[in-house]
C-alpha cells in the first residue's frame, strides 16, 4: 500500500484509479464519482425532492397503514437546508421495532439522495425520551434466527445513517439506551441535556451491543472507557457524556424539554452558512480516513480536496473573501 501511494501522480493516472481500487476493497465505505459539468460531484447527489417547498412536510411512507412513528420535518426560511427526522412513537417510546426502523430506514434513503439538505437534526418528540432501544415485546417474539436477522437490520440501519453524505446531529433530550445510544453514536455530532441517561446497557440483559455500539463507542470515547461502560452497562448522564467525549455539548434542560435540540438546531445554524461540498467532503475525509493509516489517509485527503477545486462554492469563496462580504454559496 505504501509503494502504490507513493506512486500516485494526480487525479487523473492510472495509479490514482488503481488507489481508489484498492480502498474500495479495503471495505471503506466510498462514494463512487461520476463526472458532471467538468467537475466530479458524488454520485448520489440528486436534484431536491419533488413538490418540496420551504415549508415543514411529512414525506410519505410506503407503509402508512398507520401513523408515522418517524417523521421528517424541513425548516424553513434562515433555517432553510436544515431537516429534523422526529422519533414520534410515544407508546413504545421510540423503541427500535419494525415499523419504527422500515420507516426510518426509508426516510434516510430519501435524504441521502436530495442534494438540498445540508444538514440533519435527529431529534424526538416523546417527553424524556431520545430512544428506549430495543422492542422487547417484539424480539420476545422472534426465534433466534429471526432475531439475529433483525438486528442486523438494525445494524446495517446505523450504518445507513452514518454514511448520510451530510453532517448529522443527535438531539438527545431524553434515555438514550441500547439502540437508542446505538443511533446517536450513527451521527456526527451529538447534543444533551445534562438530565438524560445513555448506555450500552446490553450486557444488563445477557446480549452485547449489536447495532455498531461496540465499534462506534470506541472510536468516540477510546478503546479503554468503552470497555468499562460496555462491560458494566453503566448509564451516565449529559455532564459526564460530556466530559468523557461522547457529546458535543450538554445543556441543563429547559421547562419545555427540549433544551437539547435547541442546542442542535444552534449548532446545525453554524455548519449552514459553510459550502455544502466542501462539508460532505470533508465529512468523506474524516470518516475514511480515520480507519486507515495516515499515509493512506492523505491520499483519501487529496482525492477529497479535489473534487472542490472546481467548484462554484470555492470561486464564491474566494471572490466573497477578496470583496469583504459573507459568501454565497449554492452547493455547486
Amino acid at each position: 500500500m505504501t509503494t502504490l501511494l507513493r506512486r500516485v501522480p494526480g487525479p487523473g493516472g492510472p495509479s490514482w484509479r488503481c488507489l481508489a481500487a484498492v480502498l474500495r476493497g479495503t471495505h471503506i465505505r466510498t462514494a463512487r464519482l461520476i463526472q458532471r459539468d467538468g467537475a466530479r460531484m458524488l454520485a448520489g447527489v440528486r436534484l431536491p425532492l419533488a413538490g418540496h417547498s420551504g415549508a415543514p412536510r411529512r414525506w410519505q411512507h410506503t407503509e402508512a397503514a398507520g401513523p408515522a412513528e418517524v417523521d421528517v420535518r424541513r425548516l424553513e426560511e434562515g433555517d432553510d437546508g436544515i431537516v429534523e427526522v422526529v422519533m414520534c412513537q410515544h407508546k413504545a417510546r421510540n423503541a427500535l421495532g419494525h415499523v419504527f426502523v422500515s420507516q426510518m430506514r426509508e426516510l434516510v434513503s430519501t435524504l441521502s439522495n436530495d442534494s438540498s439538505v445540508r444538514v440533519v437534526v435527529f431529534r424526538s418528540l416523546v417527553p424524556r425520551v431520545f430512544c428506549a432501544g430495543a422492542d422487547l415485546k417484539e424480539r420476545a417474539l422472534m426465534n433466534n434466527s429471526e432475531s439475529d436477522l433483525f438486528v442486523h437490520s438494525l445494524r446495517s440501519l446505523m450504518t445507513q445513517i452514518a454514511s448520510l453524505p451530510m453532517p448529522t446531529i443527535a438531539a438527545v433530550d431524553g434515555v438514550a439506551l441500547g439502540g437508542g445510544l446505538e443511533l446517536a453514536l450513527a451521527c456526527d455530532l451529538r447534543t444533551a441535556a445534562y438530565s438524560t441517561q445513555m448506555g450500552l446497557i446490553e450486557t444488563t440483559r445477557g446480549l452485547l451491543p449489536g447495532a455498531g455500539g461496540s465499534q462506534r463507542l470506541p472510536r468516540t470515547v477510546g478503546i479503554a472507557l468503552a470497555k468499562e461502560l460496555i462491560f458494566t452497562g453503566k448509564r451516565v448522564g449529559g455532564q459526564a457524556a460530556l466530559e468523557m467525549g461522547l457529546v458535543n455539548r450538554a445543556v441543563e434542560q429547559n421547562q419545555t424539554g427540549d433544551a437539547a435540540y435547541r442546542e442542535a438546531l444552534s449548532l446545525a445554524r453554524e455548519i449552514l452558512p459553510q459550502a455544502p461540498v466542501a462539508v460532505r467532503m470533508a465529512k468523506q475525509a474524516l470518516n475514511r480516513g480515520v480507519e486507515v493509516d495516515i499515509t493512506t489517509g492523505m491520499a483519501i485527503e487529496r482525492m477529497c480536496y479535489a473534487q472542490v477545486i472546481p467548484t462554484r462554492d470555492r470561486q464564491e469563496g474566494m471572490a466573497a473573501f477578496i470583496e469583504k462580504r459573507p459568501p454565497r454559496y449554492t452547493g455547486e
